[in-house]
């Protein structure tokens, strides 16, 4: 059996995660307003070589060959399906950054993305956006949780300075790798309610350190 690559993987669970789930929805705090079925029109772009192995606003390493998108205000793990409106090539994006800030445009796509809606070439095209999956409903349906990243570093030892600094205060701290070059990330313990890990990460932020900010994990 031949073994499809990472990437073409985590494309088909995101198409069928799209087909799955339902095509409206009530609203729900998680989203930010932005529920299920939530549409948008105006022009896309994408970013690629730049910021490839950077960490994006989430938090994550970007890849830029993998299905993301960054959008001003959606909350990370949105999935958003694009559809290209002078051709009809469609893609589904996952969010996990900001952007762009660019009068007119309303998404930046990845270049793997881009190049799935035949958007290489012209750079910005004019899509549609309809959102698919806030990021609750598409945890769930991926077998996913949330931690609250509170830090990330180069070094150990400032991961481990702020590890000592917060744990009498936040119990069940881990330090977990953030990139194949030695980075170290400092998260709390899991979470399986989006709005739950938002209100901890918000009294975190006001309390002990401000840069806390909720995560999707993969569950092992």
């Amino acid at each position: 059996m031949t073994r499809r690559p990472a990437r073409t993987r985590a494309y088909l669970i995101l198409l069928l995660l799209a087909s799955l789930l339902p095509a409206c929805a009530t609203f729900r705090p998680e989203s930010g307003g932005y529920d299920t079925g939530h549409t948008e029109e105006g022009y896309a772009s994408w970013y690629g070589p730049g910021f490839h192995g950077k960490h994006a606003a989430n938090g994550e390493l970007y890849d830029q060959e993998a299905f993301t998108a960054a959008h001003r205000t959606m909350p990370f793990g949105t999935l958003v399906e694009v559809t290209r409106r002078d051709t009809g090539e469609r893609v589904v994006v996952r969010v996990t950054d900001r952007g762009p800030f660019v009068r007119g445009r309303i998404l930046d796509l990845s270049r793997g993305a881009a190049r799935q809606l035949g958007a290489i070439g012209p750079g910005v095209v004019p899509v549609t956006l309809r959102v698919v999956a806030t990021p609750v409903e598409a945890a769930r349906a991926a077998g996913t949780a949330y931690t609250i990243q509170l830090g990330s570093f180069e070094s150990m030892a400032n991961a481990e300075a702020l590890k000592a600094r917060l744990e009498p205060h936040i119990p069940g701290l881990r330090l977990l790798p953030a990139d194949a070059a030695g980075g170290v990330r400092l998260v709390t313990r899991r979470y399986d309610d989006y709005r739950h890990a938002k209100k901890v990460a918000g009294r975190i932020r006001r309390n002990l350190t401000p840069g806390a900010f909720v995560v999707v994990e993969n569950l092992p």
